[in-house]
């Protein structure tokens, strides 16, 4: 996949590679502290530390949702300062399930950078295939690397645009959580139940494996059949809870060549509008 970085593959470019700036990502949807908990525990030797929370969200409002899209251009700065300009190459991990990963990787995408790949298995596959880890904290302070930005708003939709796309037989509307929050059994974390109207199911974590240690997803040939329905639609939009976890089926449909937008406020900016309806149950 030419989106990931294997394990082994990134051990190699360490010992060979001098522009590469590697950052960790770690995340957890109910210990949103979890990320820094687990960086001084152990990260691969010199990666930065970026919070989903602190350093890729901007503050929370009434309306945009738990995780709104950190100012591009803040954004721009915490990057510089780790050393990175447009033709670093960017890797990005954490445990493994990749809603970190993959997070950031949409936000640096959304920068207009190429040049940034997610590590596939994360800092399991990394362990599992010899890598050490370090305690040191990295603190970012380059002065010398610039970012030239082009902003690709394309990637993104806003909730007025979904609204605008409901039940359109050209578009699908996909939730990527797991299905007993698609149909409102459970809510973990919002106060409203169910999915956006004429959502569709497609959760992240049925593109992964089991276990992370030879790499995270799931083999192409089954991520392009999981994905086939898509190809009787025009427009295809993504959300989840929080503009997280939609990322890892984004990364996926960016691989398979398949145009996408992501709701980034997804359902928790969905449900901050009283005028919005909510379905339960399948559709």
């Amino acid at each position: 996949m030419k989106n990931t970085i294997s394990a082994k593959e990134l051990l190699l470019k360490l010992d060979n590679e001098d522009n590469l700036v590697i950052i960790d990502c770690r995340f957890d949807l109910i210990d949103r502290d979890y990320g820094i908990k687990a960086y001084k525990k152990g990260h691969i030797k010199g990666s930065f530390l970026l919070d989903i929370d602190k350093d890729l969200s901007s503050s929370v409002q009434k309306h945009g949702g738990k995780n709104p899209l950190q100012d591009p251009s803040i954004l721009k700065e915490k990057l510089e300062k780790m050393g990175i300009d447009n033709n670093t190459i960017v890797v990005i991990y954490d445990d493994g399930d990749l809603n970190g990963a993959c997070r950031l990787f949409f936000q640096i995408k959304h920068l207009g950078i190429d040049n940034v790949v997610v590590l596939d298995g994360g800092i399991a596959s990394f362990t599992h295939h010899g890598g050490t880890l370090e305690e040191k904290i990295n603190i970012p302070n380059s002065t010398s690397k610039k970012i030239n930005m082009k902003i690709n708003n394309n990637l993104i939709a806003s909730m007025d645009y979904v609204k605008s796309k409901l039940y359109n037989p050209d578009t699908i509307i996909i939730d990527c959580r797991e299905n007993r929050r698609y149909q409102g059994i459970i809510e973990p974390a919002y106060s409203k139940a169910g999915h956006i109207p004429s959502a569709k199911n497609y959760y992240f974590k049925d593109l992964l494996k089991d276990n992370f240690k030879d790499g995270s997803f799931k083999d192409i040939s089954f991520l392009r059949s999981f994905f086939l329905e898509l190809e009787n639609y025009k427009e295809v939009i993504l959300y989840c809870g929080s503009g997280v976890s939609a990322c890892v089926n984004s990364l996926v449909l960016r691989e398979l060549g398949i145009e996408h937008k992501v709701y980034i406020g997804s359902f928790s900016d969905w449900i901050s509008y009283d005028s919005n309806s909510i379905k339960t149950g399948e559709e």
